[in-house]
């Protein structure tokens, strides 16, 4: 069985197509903030990542006809539980016009996968979408009563390194605690209890640490007096595509502002280190969150390859739990393996119900 996976991310797009469980092949496109800005809005991007996948597959020399599943990362419509789902007409249309109330670029992963098996009638699934919610209430709850906190995080990620993390300590996800922090392009830092994330930071909403494409947590009487003079569609755009380092520098890459700050750069390692301060004090408010039991930190994502990031949250962090890395994702395997097993029969596949997980208290 053959598999097409689509993931489109904040600053990348990464496709693989895997032969059951092999991987023929996976490969990732970087796209600098410059690129991406110049689409108004995510939805226009969706000819141009499109684009990109089938160029890859010819590239590879494969026909996507050869393709029996399209398997897409998601977000952007209703939240909804964990698991695979399959993606149909009310998906895609909730997807696109951003019911969920984000716009993050997974959504069009979601996107493609079901452009591509509507027109050659293969079947479409997606795996834990960025807006799985499994919240306690208490974290959902703000000083202003009926505007609610959202989960909005790279579920799929996190959920597959920490379920491979308890294999490892010869446990079940479901009986442990961890904090998974991703840092890539997006930052999102999450407490997981018994199999469940439980609070975490919306890294596309402006919360948390601020990251290469967004802005993070700001004050918001300053986030105001900043609206006096723009639009409120700038300060959207800087939650996920155009704050942190784009902000600073002009440039999404890492790579890039690393250098700057290694080569003497004043502004950059200012900037590099208060990263890694706030990814640090979000830690401590999940361990709070957890009651200070905390099985392990798990650190992954594309930026836990600079050792100046991964020293720093040792530095400040250890004395919580145990520090473990994971560099880089297993999404694309956690997309080709789960969607696997429900084409065997061995698990079932979600229905998109159009309705949150969440829609109020009863007070409302």
């Amino acid at each position: 069985m053959r598999l097409l996976v689509i993931n489109p991310g904040s600053t990348s797009t990464k496709v693989s197509v895997f032969d059951d469980e092999n991987a023929v092949f996976t490969k990732s496109v970087f796209h600098d903030a410059p690129v991406l800005l110049s689409f108004r809005t995510v939805n226009d991007q969706l000819p141009f990542r499109k684009n990109i996948v089938t160029d890859i597959l010819k590239e590879y020399e494969i026909p996507l006809e050869s393709i029996d599943v399209f398997v897409g990362r998601g977000g952007c419509a209703y939240s909804q539980p964990e698991g695979v789902m399959e993606i149909d007409r009310r998906l895609y249309e909730d997807t696109r016009d951003d019911k969920g109330g984000s716009d993050h670029p997974a959504k069009l992963g979601v996107m493609i996968a079901y452009e591509f098996g509507t027109s050659l009638s293969k079947p479409m699934f997606t795996l834990n979408p960025t807006n799985v919610d499994e919240y306690a209430d208490v974290a959902r709850i703000t000083g202003l009563k009926g505007v609610y906190r959202r989960a909005q995080s790279h579920v799929l990620n996190q959920k597959g390194i920490a379920r491979a993390h308890a294999r490892k300590l010869g446990r079940r996800y479901e009986d442990c605690s961890f904090i998974v922090c991703h840092i890539d392009g997006g930052i999102t830092i999450a407490a997981h209890s018994r199999g469940r994330m439980i609070d975490g930071t919306e890294g596309a909403g402006g919360d948390g640490p601020f990251t290469p494409t967004r802005l993070g947590s700001i004050p918001l009487m300053e986030t105001a007096r900043f609206l006096e003079h723009h639009k409120p569609e700038e300060i959207e755009a800087m939650c996920s595509r155009s704050g942190g380092f784009v902000s600073h520098f002009g440039t999404s890459d890492s790579d890039k502002v690393h250098a700057m700050a290694e080569s003497g750069d004043e502004h950059a390692a200012l900037v590099w280190e208060a990263m890694i301060y706030q990814i640090c004090k979000s830690i401590g408010s999940m361990a709070a969150v957890l009651a200070g039991n905390v099985d392990g930190i798990l650190l992954t994502g594309g930026l836990v390859r600079f050792e100046d990031i991964v020293n720093g949250i040792k530095e400040r962090c250890s004395w919580i739990a145990p520090v473990t890395v994971y560099p880089g994702e297993i999404e694309q395997e956690e997309l080709a393996g789960e969607v696997l097993t429900v084409m065997r029969g061995e698990k079932t596949a979600h229905k998109y119900t159009g309705r949150p997980v969440f829609s109020g208290f009863p007070w409302d």
